[in-house]
């Protein structure tokens, strides 16, 4: 399965906040928000922390130790036998990656993932989302340009 990846972060190599994935047919999405414990990124503070918690009731818990989303995350991805994760950020993609390293020589188990960075020259996923700077709206909005204008 395919799946749009949109991650919100803590300012330039900060610490990840947000994680959506968002399947390209329709199906069940994912989304986490994680504990921070560094003081905010000023424009983090402004521009994403507001809107964390504006998605579906469902998705809506309360903030993950990293350890925990590595543990929903793997869990969510055990069924598909070889998911492909589609971003347009590199940031995204190493953000996703790092959260399946839980120490030293260890990782999340994890089928094998196929990671793909799709670059979109004038296109920005926050400014056509719903909810900007909301990782899963962020990450629907990524599903729907790349299937409704590159497919």
């Amino acid at each position: 399965m395919r799946y749009f990846l949109d991650t919100e972060y803590n300012g330039f190599g900060g610490a990840l906040l947000s994680l959506a994935l968002v399947p390209d047919d329709g199906g069940d999405e994912f989304y986490v928000t994680l504990k921070c414990s560094d003081p905010p990124d000023p424009w983090v503070e402004r521009h994403v922390l507001p809107y964390l918690d504006m998605v579906p009731e469902p998705m809506r818990g309360p903030r993950m130790s990293r350890r925990e989303a590595a543990e929903t995350l793997a869990g969510w991805l055990a069924t598909d036998r070889a998911p492909e994760i589609v971003a347009d950020w590199p940031e995204d993609l190493a953000q996703l990656a790092m959260l399946l390293v839980i120490g030293p020589g260890r990782m999340m188990p994890m089928p094998p993932l196929t990671l793909q960075f799709q670059p979109l020259a004038g296109f920005s996923t926050a400014a056509n989302s719903a909810v900007p700077h909301n990782a899963l709206h962020d990450a629907r909005a990524l599903r729907d340009h790349v299937i409704n204008h590159l497919e």
